[in-house]
């Protein structure tokens, strides 16, 4: 490489690596979301959930979402194993307030609506709760930009992320770790009060549909010692969904 080809490259690196000036840390998480917009997404979920004595369940889920940044639905069905088929989640996201909720349980025939003391309990096992199904539109939270580090060796904006009091969120804050070259998330760790709960750690990053998107999701339950991991197989952006996917009848007719 010559020394002119070498400067270029530098300068495109800095292009990529520095942030606009004046991008302020809720520029970079809005940017952050824009970058993953798509009208739709669908998935197929493998989770592998291991308990603090090292046990490990495996289980199986669909995903599908309609709309994008925040106002969205969402449809969440585990597939396997057995005794959770076809239980399901069905989420109403809004930029501006806390996402409503409603669970389908096959073996009850009944759908009820998660409230807010539900939220912060797991989902089925997994090292999700309720509240970390949801998307976190930019609006939901303040920003403080608290400096850069590296992330499996990429380097990131290290964010703190405080949600406002209409989110009604069971935690107090949030540190977002954002990768520079790509704009997406490399980890989370979400605290209550003073005590850090849970760490999201992204990985196995790929370029599907010009959507950078972490195929594998490591989430840690740091109270319980046990984690889950997810991926995404069959993943699509932007093919054609139907609004009447996302309704309780739907849930009901669909189990």
């Amino acid at each position: 490489m010559n020394r002119t080809v070498a400067l270029v490259h530098m300068a495109l690196l800095a292009l990529c690596w520095t942030p606009v000036a004046g991008q302020s840390a809720r520029d970079i998480i809005a940017e952050s979301q824009k970058r993953s917009r798509a009208d739709t997404q669908r998935y197929e979920g493998t989770l592998e959930v291991q308990d603090p004595k090292r046990k490990v369940a495996s289980k199986r889920w669909t995903y599908q979402r309609l709309g994008s940044a925040g106002e969205s639905k969402a449809v969440l069905r585990f597939t396997a194993p057995a005794e959770v088929k076809g239980v399901a989640l069905l989420v109403f996201n809004h930029p501006d307030r806390a996402s409503d909720q409603w669970l389908w349980t096959p073996s009850t025939q009944r759908d009820r609506r998660i409230s807010f003391q539900d939220r912060r309990t797991r989902f089925f096992g997994t090292d999700f709760t309720f509240e970390d199904l949801e998307e976190r539109d930019v609006e939901k939270s303040s920003y403080k930009l608290l400096g850069e580090e590296n992330i499996d060796g990429a380097l990131c904006w290290k964010i703190e992320a405080t949600p406002k009091p209409e989110a009604r969120s069971q935690y107090s804050r949030s540190i977002i770790w954002v990768r520079k070259d790509y704009y997406v998330p490399a980890q989370a760790e979400s605290f209550e009060g003073d005590t850090l709960r849970r760490r999201l750690h992204y990985r196995d990053f790929e370029r599907v549909q010009n959507i950078w998107t972490a195929r594998t999701l490591e989430m840690n339950d740091l109270k319980q010692g046990s984690k889950t991991i997810l991926k995404l197989e069959k993943l699509q952006y932007n093919m054609p969904l139907s609004a009447d996917d996302f309704t309780l009848q739907a849930l009901r007719r669909e189990s």
